[in-house]
């Protein structure tokens, strides 16, 4: 069977920015206690005039001009969220309107923060087996539309973005096997449910992720026939610098370049990873043929990740 190959990334961010100081206006909170907590100076929020969809083209957009790639050529359209709101149509499907794409097979996947590696996964399977050949996989997110602004334990941490990537048939394949897995008991510690709004058990995932990822970081990169040590880049979900930095130490990837996008957008879910690995490629700290591990995880309690390498 053939295999896959990211071409090119993109990314789109709301035009608002709402600092630390600006929260301090809303709750009982002070910059210092939000850098020294999550590692979060700002992030960007989505206005009504930006909504999902549009983040999502945008970003979908970007990544096919930044890979030089004909949108007539995409065949396959996949969006993580969890914050979309209409049940029909899916977000992907608006993706592909909005961009004026030919007839591509569009999905949805909900799997939250861990949302866009099992979309990539997805992605890279339906490419190997034949039934596609240019996708694009997007992260986009409007968790603002979810969130408590009165609590200061979790507005202090979200974003609104996304992040895309141009996926292509390889006769050397680019996109290692997926890892992939959940914790159901642990189901309840990232939530929106209903009408309500945002709410986790940020001790609990602390604690789980800082003693769990770094195993499954392992296992990916097994997976992937290297070690942690050839790695170029670490692309974690960006959730909490305070679990970045840890799990990436214990990694043990002494030349890998961190992402730590998280500072400069919050918490963006499913689109982090994208986003930031977007980023980090257009900044050239990437090196062609580096392999990036990218690992997310979050509600569910899902995790999911892969070795890219950037052509």
């Amino acid at each position: 069977m053939r295999g896959s190959r990211v071409v090119s990334a993109g990314h789109f961010q709301p035009e608002k920015v709402v600092t630390n100081d600006d929260l301090a206006q809303l709750v009982d909170t002070n910059d210092e206690w939000i850098r020294s907590r999550v590692g979060i100076a700002e992030r960007r929020i989505g206005g009504p005039d930006e909504p999902l969809d549009l983040l999502a083209a945008e970003a979908a957009a970007d990544a096919l001009r930044q890979g030089g790639i004909d949108p007539a050529e995409v065949d396959l359209v996949i969006v993580a969220t969890c914050t979309a709101i209409d049940r029909s149509p899916n977000i992907a499907a608006r993706v592909a309107r909005r961009l004026g794409l030919g007839s591509p097979a569009v999905m949805d996947v909900n799997v939250a923060c861990s949302g866009f590696g099992h979309a990539l996964a997805t992605a890279d399977a339906l490419i190997r087996v034949g039934s596609a050949s240019t996708a694009v996989v997007i992260g986009a997110e409007r968790l603002s539309d979810f969130t408590d602004w009165t609590d200061r334990t979790t507005c202090v941490l979200i974003g609104d973005g996304a992040g895309a990537v141009v996926l292509t048939a390889s006769d050397e394949p680019a996109v290692s096997p997926v890892v992939w897995g959940s914790f159901p008991e642990m189901g309840d510690a990232v939530v929106i449910e209903g009408d309500q709004k945002f709410t986790q058990a940020g001790q609990k995932v602390y604690r789980w992720a800082t003693t769990t990822l770094p195993g499954i970081a392992h296992q990916i990169c097994a997976a992937a026939g290297i070690t942690p040590e050839d790695l170029g880049g670490i692309v974690l979900h960006q959730a909490n610098l305070r679990i970045i930095e840890p799990v990436a130490q214990k990694i043990g990837a002494p030349k890998a370049i961190v992402a730590r996008d998280v500072t400069e957008s919050g918490n963006t879910s499913a689109a982090s990873i994208p986003i930031a690995l977007s980023k980090l490629l257009r900044r050239g700290e990437i090196a062609s043929g580096e392999p990036v591990l990218l690992l997310g995880f979050g509600g569910g309690l899902a995790y999911a990740g892969q070795v890219i390498r950037w052509p």
